[in-house]
């Protein structure tokens, strides 16, 4: 195999957010935990939009979803009303075509109804998204390119977990002992829900340690640089589809050439969209002109301790409408509502336990703010807004004035009004309850 390059091993959850072992949770994740400790891990990493495609498509294309056109579900709708990239070319694994590579596709990506039309080399048919599926397609695959291929592989694997619904708790998660994630309460269904979740991420992590074994046994391990992540944060209510810290914040954790090693961890904000550039820079190939993010090597290399004074995310379109957008710096969060309807737009939640719970309480009668501003210091969960707060006034007008820039630069559809779902598309309304509530077809 050609050794000029080194190989890319890009494994993906869906809906994990930070809640994995190495990030302090007491989540049974060993692999995940060993591939942190041979690595990097970035504490402060977060995804470009808090919902499924839109946070792929804003990764693999190294640009935000507003820019890159996944403003929604890939998966939602009649295939010509899906949400789409504008174009296939700027995913990742054409640059990297162009370079050399081969590249395949094992399991999710949730950017493409028909998964061939991104234009992978390979993309391997599997029966399902599951672990105990992809993880196998995937050891196959790498025994297959140790002993045949001449070029050097990108490798997409994607796993299903932890996505909705969970696998039933076993006694390793007994909810008895359990505790819900921050801000949720501590009841018996919150404690249930997070049992269930704890067993899916079980899952996930053998998945992974399945292939990460494969790649030792192969002999490739040490030539290949593996990109851990996932889309957004986990399906649980304020996190998965919201802007908060819960919502857009991710693991990432990177291993292999270029300086990925040692344990080392990183504290700096830095986003999903710096990882297209990271891996142009760390080839020494041309970054195509769309890039929107910064290389993390000179924070690796130790040359800069910060490479962002802030980042932004976005939401338009998940099950229903809901257009948000927030800038984040080290201190201070920014979110800006776009839309009239000022009540949470439910749908946009997944069902299970501890929604459940928030509706026996209200949740559909609790008004949502236009501007929230929160301090990340004091208030990390991002409980008591601070937008009418006077003695932040200056703080607020900065952060308001970074997300218009930010809006403006990057040619932002919502300046112009409302963003129109594409035809075809499947659409909640937002007074409605469950995303499997009866759809309108736009």
């Amino acid at each position: 195999m050609d050794t000029h390059y080194p190989n890319i091993l890009y494994i993906h959850s869906h809906d994990t957010g930070r809640f994995v072992q190495p990030y302090g949770h007491a989540i049974d994740t060993p692999h995940i935990q060993q591939l942190a400790e041979q690595g990097v891990l970035f504490r402060k990493a977060f995804s470009a939009a808090p919902t499924c495609s839109p946070s792929r498509a804003s990764l693999l294309t190294g640009q935000c979803a507003h820019s890159n056109g996944m403003l929604g579900l890939a998966s939602r709708g009649l295939a010509e009303g899906s949400f789409k990239l504008h174009d296939y070319k700027q995913h990742l694994q054409h640059t990297l075509q162009e370079a050399g590579y081969f590249t395949a596709l094992i399991g999710e990506e949730h950017i493409a109804k028909d998964r061939s039309s991104i234009g992978y080399n390979r993309v391997a048919k599997v029966s399902g998204y599951q672990a105990d599926i992809v993880a196998p397609t995937a050891t196959a695959m790498l025994s297959e390119l140790h002993k045949n291929q001449t070029q050097p592989f990108f490798l997409s694997v994607g796993f299903f977990e932890t996505h909705r619904a969970f696998l039933k708790p076993g006694s390793i998660e007994d909810a008895n002992y359990s505790l819900p994630p921050a801000p949720l309460p501590d009841t018996p269904e919150t404690r249930t829900d997070i049992a269930s979740f704890k067993a899916s991420a079980r899952k996930l992590d053998q998945g992974i340690g399945a292939v990460l074994n494969a790649l030792e046994d192969e002999g490739l391990a040490e030539n290949t640089l593996v990109i851990c992540t996932t889309d957004h944060g986990i399906a649980f209510p304020r996190m998965k589809a919201n802007l908060t810290d819960q919502g857009i914040g991710v693991l990432l954790i990177m291993r292999g050439p270029g300086g990925f090693t040692g344990g080392k961890v990183y504290d700096a904000i830095v986003s999903q969209l710096d990882i297209y550039p990271t891996i142009c820079d760390l080839l020494s190939i041309e970054r195509p002109h769309w890039l929107q993010g910064t290389s993390l090597l000179p924070l690796i290399n130790g040359e800069v301790e910060r490479i962002h004074d802030a980042i932004f995310a976005e939401v338009n379109y998940h099950a229903a409408y809901e257009p948000q957008r927030c800038v984040r710096t080290q201190r201070w969060k920014y979110i800006r509502r776009f839309d009239p309807y000022l009540w949470p737009v439910l749908p946009n939640t997944d069902d299970g336990p501890s929604k459940n719970l928030y509706m026996r309480y209200g949740w559909k009668e609790r008004p949502m703010p236009m501007e929230q501003l929160y301090d990340l210091i004091f208030d990390p969960y991002e409980m008591n807004n601070l937008a009418n707060d006077l003695s932040t006034g200056p703080i607020l007008q900065d952060l308001r004035n970074r997300l218009d820039a930010w809006m403006k630069r990057t040619d932002d559809p919502l300046l112009h009004g409302p963003i129109p779902a594409p035809t075809g598309f499947e659409l909640n309304d937002q007074d409605q309850i469950s995303p499997s509530d009866p759809v309108r077809i736009v």
